[in-house]
């Protein structure tokens, strides 16, 4: 059915991660993700979501990249997005191939069962760790000895008993190569991840500005980052995915910096049509796509920077200023600052014209 990994575990084998999670939601390192903290109990055990459930039922689909991920990084004027959000949306690619595979469980086996692909409160990492995937390494993602740093994982609750398969075992060792990679030390320690300074967060879920410490380094990372997957040693077993529907599309492979600041809406929309960039929105793209112009250090993306000065969004008007504050000379940005209205801008946007 096109999962390339599998295994079976119990619902109750995963009492020490619930102990973590909540260590986790009691630092604040969830940041603004509100859903995560709500229920933890239900996260803590599976029974807690379904208490009937006797089996869960992991599976693992391979999307390996076909090029080094981090190449992207050294081409300045184009957008990095993270490898899984460059082709279809991998949530609705599995769920379809789970509600088949679960269907044809009832009719085999019997039993009832839920399906989830990352929709619902299941701790998954920890779930494929107890059913033998691979293992949670420092950097908190899935390790596999097998496909390396990618893997989707999709889970089967079962009311049938079913044989357990054996859990994986840490592989890590000493390496922190992981760790030593984070471009905004997002670890405070190995195997612990503050996400409100992951670029994963900052771009996706964080709905405001990106706070200014972070601003340089994220460099032209637009929607997610691999820095800490991809250089991962268990990458050298690791194969390129053979999924035409998860295979990266052409335009999403290295976008042009410019061409997506002209963006508007519609064409986001169009884009990203099928892909699960489309949830951040129009706005909170172009404000990471502003953030990029800004490290491209090429003057001649400050003409798209300053035309978004008068964009609908005052989260769009404030990266520009920053962007613009980084390709401009400070005699240049002083003049166009004086012609900026403050006391028509909303609080962020004057905010930014200041700070920067």
């Amino acid at each position: 059915m096109g999962f390339d990994c599998i295994g079976v575990t119990d619902p109750g084998a995963i009492a020490q991660a619930g102990h973590y999670f909540r260590e986790f939601l009691d630092s604040g390192a969830h940041g603004d993700m509100d859903w995560l903290a709500a229920n933890p109990e239900r996260r803590s055990d599976p029974r807690g979501l379904w208490s009937e459930a006797r089996s869960v039922i992991m599976l693992g689909v391979n999307y390996g990249p076909d090029e080094d991920p981090l190449a992207i990084l050294q081409q300045r004027t184009r957008g990095a997005i993270s490898v899984y959000a460059q082709g279809d949306d991998y949530h609705d690619v599995i769920k379809k191939r789970l509600k088949t595979l679960a269907r044809w469980l009832v009719a085999a086996g019997g039993g009832e069962v839920k399906v989830f692909v990352d929709t619902a409160a299941v701790m998954e990492k920890p779930l494929a760790q107890a059913a033998g995937l691979g293992w949670q390494g420092k950097h908190t993602n899935l390790v596999s000895r097998q496909f390396g740093s990618w893997l989707f994982l999709g889970v089967i609750f079962s009311t049938c008993d079913l044989p357990r398969d054996e859990a994986e075992a840490d592989y890590c060792g000493s390496c922190r190569a992981c760790l030593d990679i984070c471009p905004t030390a997002a670890f405070p320690a190995p195997y612990k991840l503050d996400a409100r300074r992951c670029i994963s967060y900052l771009t996706i879920e964080n709905k405001g500005p990106i706070p200014r410490e972070f601003r340089k380094a994220m460099g032209n990372r637009i929607y997610g980052c691999d820095d800490c997957l991809a250089v991962c040693p268990w990458n050298k077993f690791a194969q390129a995915s053979h999924e035409a529907k998860l295979a990266p599309r052409r335009e999403l492979r290295a976008p042009d910096l410019a061409a997506l600041a002209r963006l508007d809406d519609a064409s986001f929309r169009a884009l990203f049509a099928k892909s699960p960039v489309k949830r951040t929105g129009r706005d909170r793209f172009i404000r990471n796509v502003l953030i990029a112009i800004g490290n491209a250090g090429d003057r001649a993306l400050a003409a798209e920077a300053e035309r978004l000065l008068g964009d609908a969004s005052g989260l769009v008007r404030g990266a520009a200023v920053w962007a613009l504050s980084q390709l401009l000379t400070p005699s240049e940005f002083v003049a166009l600052a004086s012609q900026a209205a403050p006391a028509e801008m909303d609080a962020s946007v004057k905010a930014e014209w200041q700070l920067s």
